[in-house]
């Protein structure tokens, strides 16, 4: 039942933006970081950022509130090749408040949709998101 519930919309413009960075051609690391905006139901920008690592980007997420990010890595291979994958984290403290918790669980499968995103990571502890982890994580679709 989770997978069909839809708790809130994803902002138009929000739409936008993210269709518009799937598709942009830097090359260096970048984020869009969102939120909920509770009294609208609605996914809205929080912060976009250029050229974060994830050690930064782990920095700019609040401790005691979700997020959702979606985050453009490159990803330097061990065979020498450079990728730049669409990864998207969602950051779920532990410590939220249960009503946050839920609304974000119930609106992060809309957003994974909306955002066409394949790459979808959950964090527990911003501490967590290193470069180390992401590296893991994405070694899995290699």
């Amino acid at each position: 039942m989770s997978e069909s519930l839809t708790v809130c919309e994803v902002d138009e413009e929000l739409v936008k933006m993210l269709q518009k960075f799937r598709m942009r051609k830097e090359t260096n690391n970048a984020a869009i970081v969102m939120k909920i905006d509770k009294d609208k139901h609605l996914v809205v920008l929080d912060e976009e950022h250029e050229d974060i690592s994830p050690d930064d980007l782990k920095d700019e997420l609040p401790e005691r509130q979700p997020r959702f990010v979606v985050y453009s890595y490159k990803y330097h291979h061990d065979d020498g090749r450079v990728s730049y994958p669409l990864c998207f984290i969602f950051s779920s403290p532990v410590g939220c408040r249960p009503e946050q918790q839920m609304m974000y669980a119930g609106s992060k499968n809309k957003l994974v949709q909306t955002a066409e995103m394949t790459k979808v990571f959950e964090i527990r502890n911003t501490e967590d998101l290193t470069e180390e982890w992401l590296r893991e994580k994405l070694a899995f679709f290699r």
